[in-house]
């Protein structure tokens, strides 16, 4: 019976996750270590009331002691690493909690599990899949070729960069130590559960309220978008079908600019809920961000061909189904919506925004 540890499970992806796993393997042990900081949300995993192989477990990645407790107390067969610090906005203004989280953090799983798995590469061989961002990659022109696994990092942000060093600390711990490590990069995730300081989420919060919408620049910077219920799915394919020692990219192939995203978000808004008015209106450009980075794509080729997984849903349908989630759970974005979210937007984009 599989062991999985979690870490950063009451988040976005990471509650998402546990949902898929719960489906795929209804009888593991599922251990979930998070912070539950403004980001990690209990509410999300609702659905694990009662179940018995199911433990929260409220503590920091980068806590040693607490990290090999945890390996000491379970017979820990899996691990899956989410917990970190994502968003590029926040690590501009405080890089050191960027630093701790992504790199100490991943650093103190990584030695855990060296210290704790004696046999690693033994016939019931654990593992170690490392979530990480295709922004290690770096910027993109409008005409280069999505990445491949190969293409060298070249992160731009410190949230970019502090990745990078855990996916460099990742691939030293599978050549030195034999570590059955394997790492994702993964492009912009959007779907329930998503904390509203992401575009998706925010620009939806934005409108209800009938606020302004910022968009950074001319609003032309291109990102990729990846169903969260198709990430997960890729995630359970690389964990257990995946070559320890590898890279895999996960991608939607759904390129857009900012700006049409926000704006194909609203039309389907204003479908659904008439009443909002001219959503358009709300759209307001403001001065770029420091080293914004142009554009992101990742070639999915390897994960396709390799493991048999692909994207399979569409932008229109994944915004339509996160809209309606968010339509259904406005008491869930007016607990997670805090006074400090809130003085957070007031230091980003000014006191008209929050209102």
């Amino acid at each position: 019976m599989s062991w999985v540890l979690v870490t950063g499970g009451a988040g976005f992806i990471g509650s998402n996750f546990l949902y898929s796993l719960r489906r795929r393997q209804p009888g593991a042990h599922i251990i979930n270590l998070d912070l539950l900081t403004y980001a990690g949300n209990p509410e999300n995993l609702t659905g694990f009331q009662g179940d018995s192989r199911y433990i929260l477990v409220r503590g920091d990645v980068a806590d040693r002691e607490l990290v090999q407790d945890l390996f000491s107390r379970y017979p820990i067969t899996e691990v899956v690493h989410f917990a970190a610090e994502s968003h590029v906005d926040r690590s501009i203004l405080d890089p050191g909690v960027f630093v701790r989280t992504n790199v100490v953090g991943t650093f103190t799983l990584l030695e855990a599990a060296r210290q704790a798995w004696k046999n690693p590469a033994g016939p019931e061989a654990p593992r170690f899949l490392h979530v990480s961002t295709d922004e290690v990659y770096g910027s993109l022109g409008p005409l280069d070729p999505p990445v491949t696994e190969a293409a060298p990092y070249a992160p731009r942000s410190p949230y970019a960069a502090s990745k990078a060093s855990a996916d460099f600390l990742g691939r030293a711990y599978f050549h030195t130590y034999q570590l059955p490590v394997l790492i994702t990069n993964c492009s912009n995730n959007y779907g329930p559960y998503q904390f509203p300081e992401k575009l998706i989420p925010f620009a939806l919060c934005q409108a209800l309220e009938g606020k302004p919408i910022p968009i950074y620049g001319q609003g032309a910077n291109i990102r990729d978008w990846l169903f969260v219920e198709d990430h997960c799915q890729a995630l359970l394919q690389v964990l257990e079908q995946g070559r320890v020692g590898e890279t895999y990219n996960i991608g939607g192939r759904q390129e857009v600019p900012n700006l049409e995203l926000v704006r194909r978000l609203l039309g389907l808004l204003g479908e659904m809920r008439p009443d909002l008015g001219d959503l358009n209106r709300l759209i307001t450009l403001v001065p770029d961000r420091p080293g914004h980075d142009w554009r992101y794509a990742l070639n999915i080729g390897k994960i396709e061909s390799r493991l048999g997984w692909r994207p399979r849903v569409g932008l229109e349908e994944g915004l339509r189904r996160t809209i309606a989630w968010y339509l259904g759970h406005e008491d869930w974005l007016d607990r997670v919506r805090s006074q400090a979210y809130r003085s957070f937007l007031m230091q980003q984009y000014g006191t008209g925004v929050v209102g």
